[in-house]
């Protein structure tokens, strides 16, 4: 190609050679294959010199080496140097792209894909490190200015979720809501994705579950506040606030995926959207981690630990990349259903989700609950705050799905009822008398004379309608 000449590419080894902090930008880049035939040597000569010596050759001591001459140019103004720097990341792009296709060529014929995806990428992801970080001692007030102003922190929608996250979740970061079957994963999702949309961000919510209508109606009932069972009767009503609250509120996409999608099909389809409408999305929620595959790693759908690593890492680059805000869910294990307490072993899969996630926040919330209109979320891991193992009430209205924060005074409130209320249930279950002492030894009941209470206890223990009473019980006694 015309602008990658025989005479660029000597002028670039001429430039480099005058400025070394220049060539040290463009080290992680600068491959000596890329250039002319005839230049390879010379290229060669200068990354091994650096990398054996730690300085810059003199153009003296390449002359001596090479037929080919090079020119000094200590006289190039600095501003120049912008210019190669950008001139020379768009020639190696070109160039390793130019290589992987003459090398996909055979791969190709075989029909071996993978590795020439990755060749691709490798190509079109090449770049210059231009962030030379942050220089502590320089300007700490303008630092900390930046930090609040555009490190992206953003607002669950929750007030008393917040407090314990410091504000808010971050742009950047990998953040997973575990919970069990039934737990109200997808629920959880569709009202984060709601407070988002409603405070002005775009977003998008992808689904490998629930189809786009479905989870529109659930959405329905949660802005509009009309209970689920009268959506459908309701529909002017619902058309008239959904069309007053899009004046003030950012983009809500919902789009169904088939389960077994990996992040390029996600990325893919993302892009596709900002290029229609025009506009950068600012939240992704993908329902749920658990039914994607790796991108381009051979793994058995059966590896969990493997599969969910390759996985959560994408979401995670995905998340650092596009600066978005990314949430999305997990399954808890069968271990955790009767557990009154979350830890890491409850997670599906193991360890290789926690390790990568920035924030895992278990839904610790049984239907009981939500039927009571409360919902409880326990912090597994937080980088962010110091937060790990604390419970956070939140309200649910069963009628229109919707989740809002409960202040701190009423949900104090709430845990002194509940707990009154289940000991209230036990009283009645275990027939306890005042004569009963303290320190009666366990018998067997005696049909003849009631419920003796070490047998009733018993039973009930290993009911599941009791078990879950207690587990209630010793969850809000733990807030």
């Amino acid at each position: 190609m015309a602008e990658y000449s025989f005479d660029v590419q000597k002028l670039y080894l001429e430039m480099f050679l005058a400025d070394a902090e220049a060539f040290a930008r463009a080290s992680n880049i600068f491959n000596p294959n890329s250039f002319d035939r005839k230049l390879q040597p010379i290229a060669k000569f200068i990354k091994d010199y650096v990398e054996e010596y730690k300085i810059m050759p003199e153009v003296e001591q390449v002359n001596a080496k090479h037929d080919i001459k090079l020119k000094g140019t200590n006289d190039i103004d600095a501003s120049h140097f912008n210019w190669l720097l950008d001139e020379f990341e768009t020639f190696s792009r070109h160039k390793a792209l130019e290589s992987a296709i003459l090398q996909s060529a055979d791969l190709l014929e075989r029909g071996d894909y993978a590795p020439v995806e990755d060749m691709v990428k490798s190509a079109v992801n090449i770049g210059l490190t231009r962030d030379i970080g942050t220089d502590y001692f320089e300007d700490p007030k303008g630092r900390l200015e930046l930090l609040k102003s555009s490190n992206g922190q953003v607002s669950t929608g929750w007030a008393n979720l917040d407090k314990k996250l410091f504000g808010g979740f971050n742009r950047g970061e990998l953040n997973i809501f575990a919970g069990g079957s039934g737990a109200g994963k997808s629920l959880f999702l569709q009202n984060l994705a709601v407070n988002w949309a409603l405070a002005g961000l775009n977003v998008v919510y992808i689904s490998f579950e629930l189809s786009e209508t479905l989870a529109a109606m659930r959405i329905d009932a949660m802005t509009t506040n009309i209970p689920t069972k009268q959506v459908m009767k309701s529909m002017d009503d619902v058309e008239m606030k959904v069309k007053m609250l899009k004046k003030k509120a950012g983009n809500l996409q919902l789009k169904y995926l088939p389960s077994g999608c990996n992040i390029l099909d996600v990325k893919t389809y993302i892009k596709e959207l900002e290029l229609k409408n025009k506009k950068k999305i600012d939240a992704v929620l993908i329902d749920y981690l658990d039914l994607m595959m790796p991108k381009s790693k051979k793994v058995s759908p059966a590896d969990l630990f493997i599969k969910d690593k390759y996985v959560s890492e994408e979401l995670r680059n995905f998340a650092v990349e596009s600066q978005c805000l990314l949430a999305t869910a997990s399954q808890l294990n069968r271990a955790s259903v009767e557990e009154i307490e979350f830890d890491h072993s409850h997670i599906a899969g193991g360890l290789s989700k926690i390790q990568t996630a920035d924030n895992v926040i278990g839904i610790f919330t049984s239907r009981a609950m939500r039927e009571r209109g409360r919902y409880q979320i326990q912090f597994m891991k937080t980088r962010s705050s110091s937060g790990v193992g604390q419970k956070v009430d939140l309200e649910f209205d069963i009628d229109t799905l919707r989740i809002r924060s409960l202040e701190e005074d009423e949900s104090n409130n709430y845990v002194t009822k509940q707990s009154g209320a289940v000991f209230d249930q036990l009283k009645q279950k275990s027939k306890v008398t005042p004569s009963t002492p303290k320190d009666a030894q366990p018998s067997e009941p005696d049909p003849t004379k009631g419920d003796n209470i070490a047998g009733k206890v018993k039973a009930d223990v290993q009911s599941n309608k009791l078990r879950q009473l207690l587990n209630e019980l010793h969850s809000d006694e733990e807030q």
